[in-house]
């Protein structure tokens, strides 16, 4: 997907959102830019990028990666993003395209466990290691039979079994932003967002109110004083 597609669904006078340039040039570095960007928009998404051929391939997470292997998480292929893409965090208005508040959740670099990445693409089945600051070790992005729309842009991202690979749920154990340690909420309120719907996004606060303590009905009993003898 070129970044003419890119262009097309945004308004750059209205989004903050960089215009980026399209070199159609492969990178030269042994690895390249992996980003995750926490998104709160019509729904909470993840969205998954890989640089490569001078752009951010990109892919929509509903809910987030897992670091369990035998957890396949949905993602949906969109539209390549610009790599100045992978350090935007901020608000993108309302009524616009993708309108919401945007996190950077992840970044690092990744590299190819395959020869030929364009091959692989081709092919639909990916193999990497990502290099990130939450999210390391090997994984692969599979993709699947699509129906109607989805056909072709539907995949799957899973974690391989190595020394990274948990049960934990790193979404909820890692809320923040890597780069500003920010929450949604905190973003949009910053940004002029609507931080009411960003919150939404991030783990509930928990709750600091003790329990009560059952009281006796009538309360304690004092104790029987024994008569003294005439």
């Amino acid at each position: 997907m070129a970044l003419e597609d890119y262009k097309k669904k945004r308004r750059f006078g209205i989004s903050p959102e960089p215009s980026g340039k399209s070199s159609g040039e492969k990178s030269q570095q042994p690895n390249f830019v992996y980003v995750i960007q926490k998104h709160r928009a019509t729904q909470l998404h993840y969205d998954f990028r890989l640089e490569w051929n001078g752009t951010l391939l990109s892919w929509a997470v509903p809910k987030g990666p897992s670091l369990d292997p035998s957890v396949k998480r949905l993602a949906m292929q969109v539209e390549d993003h610009p790599v100045e893409y992978a350090s935007f965090e901020g608000v993108i208005p309302e009524g616009e395209y993708g309108g919401g508040t945007v996190m950077v959740w992840d970044n690092g670099t990744w590299e190819p466990e395959v020869e030929d990445v364009d091959a692989a693409l081709q092919k639909g089945d990916l193999k990497f290691t990502l290099h990130g600051k939450k999210l390391k070790g090997s994984w692969v992005l599979v993709r699947t039979h699509g129906y109607g729309r989805s056909s072709g842009k539907s995949w799957l991202l899973i974690k391989h079994r190595d020394q990274y690979a948990s049960t934990g749920d790193i979404t909820t154990e890692e809320p923040r932003s890597i780069s500003s340690k920010r929450l949604l909420a905190d973003i949009a309120r910053e940004g002029g967002g609507d931080v009411e719907k960003a919150a939404t996004g991030d783990p509930a606060p928990k709750s600091t109110k003790k329990k009560a303590v059952p009281s006796v009905k009538g309360g304690p009993k004092s104790p029987r004083r024994r008569k003294s003898a005439p």
